[in-house]
């Protein structure tokens, strides 16, 4: 993309609806002249003035505060120009029009930001961030918001980055002196430090994994045969009556959501019909509908009652994995204590939702096994693609390890560690196609 000779670009910054402030956003090289027809006033950049805002015919459109940012010195790197009029919507309509009929070109969304990380302002991983920060719904994730976009997360990955490098130097080194006495890939220096950056990746993943908790929550879907507590459980989550409770089995026969916080952590409670034989085509679309929730769920809690023996067959109707959590309810009527079991079949709760005991167990659990940790202070805000970059570099430099203390064979390590350093580095945008950029920037809000 040819950065000098973009569009100027134009967009109400402001939420739809009538409001006591709206703001109009201007970037690209047309500011200063849409400024002198728009204002009939000398600006001074980075000084906040009150100005009239007039239409071709020199009538008055709206008055309020106007900053110039020069370039580079403005968020996008280009000169911006910010109208900050009365937020009545067809007040802020005709001033847009009076900006677009100047030059300006409607922004597309997320363009603003798109222009900032082109123009080497913030790069992919803060540019992200920005989103992020828009949509945060907890107090923790917006200060984890915060430190993405202040480069927390990218100075990480650009430590890693630059340690690949000079490590793949060496090891380049290394193949290119072969007749050396000295075998510098079997000395030891290599593998150690493979070793110290698989640890250092270890690390990120873990905090990345948290990160990604707070920005999109983990989704738990609640499952077990009729009547176990299932519809119960998600009133006690969710702290009020989301889902109707009665005596009749099967009376959730549709999935039914609710958003939660669980101590700062974003819950998704899936609540699915009750999981039997049966002849009721309508029972029998909500049974089928509630498989294909569990298919795609972090967390599967499957809900039992603790009066009935036989659980080995419902979980047999289940995927297997480590996902899975048994519940046991009702402990109130067997006169039983809450506990938390390691079992052969799993994790098992032994709780009653109706009393309420055991159930601060079950919250326990849900964060420990999402290594979800209310401390905020190190963690920064994460996506599923860093997640999966992360994953990917971790298992490039695991191949290069595997082939320095196999094969020894320096070519091929030199090329797994250059493979690793092009994951982490898609991140922060270094290698980065414009098809996963467009796929980003089109998820922003208009004006940002």
């Amino acid at each position: 993309m040819d950065i000098e000779n973009l569009d100027t670009i134009a967009a109400i910054a402001t939420p739809p609806g009538n409001g006591g402030v709206g703001i109009i956003r201007v970037s690209g090289a047309l500011v200063p002249e849409i400024a002198k027809h728009l204002v009939n006033k000398a600006l001074t950049p980075r000084l906040a003035q009150y100005s009239s805002f007039t239409d071709d015919d020199g009538s008055v459109i709206d008055s309020g505060i106007i900053l110039y940012f020069l370039a580079p010195a403005s968020y996008t790197g280009e000169d911006i120009l910010e109208l900050q009029g009365h937020g009545g919507s067809v007040v802020l309509d005709m001033l847009l029009r009076r900006v677009l009929s100047l030059g300006a070109r409607l922004a597309n969304p997320g363009e603003f930001t798109e222009r900032a990380f082109l123009n080497d302002k913030l790069d992919l991983a803060q540019a992200e961030a920005v989103a992020d920060l828009i949509e945060s719904s907890t107090e923790q994730s917006v200060r984890s918001a915060q430190k993405s976009m202040q480069g927390v997360f990218s100075v990480q990955i650009n430590e890693l980055v630059e340690e690949l490098t000079e490590l793949r130097i060496y090891v380049e080194a290394a193949i290119d002196f072969v007749d050396e006495e000295i075998d510098f890939l079997t000395d030891g220096v290599v593998e150690n430090r493979i070793v110290k950056i698989l640890h250092r990746i270890g690390e990120i993943q873990k905090t990345a994994q948290q990160g990604r908790l707070l920005r999109d929550g983990m989704t738990v879907v609640l499952a077990g045969k009729p009547n176990a507590g299932k519809s119960s459980l998600l009133n006690a989550l969710a702290g009020h009556e989301a889902a109707i409770v009665t005596d009749i089995a099967g009376t959730t026969r549709d999935v039914l959501k609710e958003r939660i916080q669980l101590d700062g952590m974003p819950l998704h409670i899936i609540d699915t019909a009750g999981l039997r034989e049966s002849d009721n085509a309508i029972e029998q679309e909500g049974i089928r509908r509630a498989h294909e929730e569990i298919k795609n769920a972090d967390k599967i809690l499957l809900l039992i009652d603790a009066r009935e023996a036989e659980t080995e067959s419902l979980l047999k109707t289940l995927p297997s994995g480590g996902n899975i959590t048994q519940i046991y309810n009702k402990i109130d009527l067997l006169g039983l204590k809450p506990e938390i079991k390691q079992t052969e079949l799993g994790t098992q709760i032994y709780l009653s939702i109706k009393t309420g005991d055991g159930m601060e167990l079950l919250k326990q659990h849900l964060k420990q096994s999402v290594g979800f940790n209310e401390a905020t202070d190190n963690v920064f805000i994460a996506r599923r693609r860093h997640i999966e970059a992360l994953n990917k570099g971790h298992e490039f430099v695991e191949s290069a390890l595997d082939q320095l203390r196999g094969s020894q064979a320096g070519e091929l390590v030199a090329e797994d560690l250059r493979q690793a350093q092009n994951s982490l580095a898609e991140i922060t945008g270094k290698f980065t196609s414009d098809d996963l950029l467009g796929k980003i920037f089109s998820s922003f809000c208009i004006g940002k």
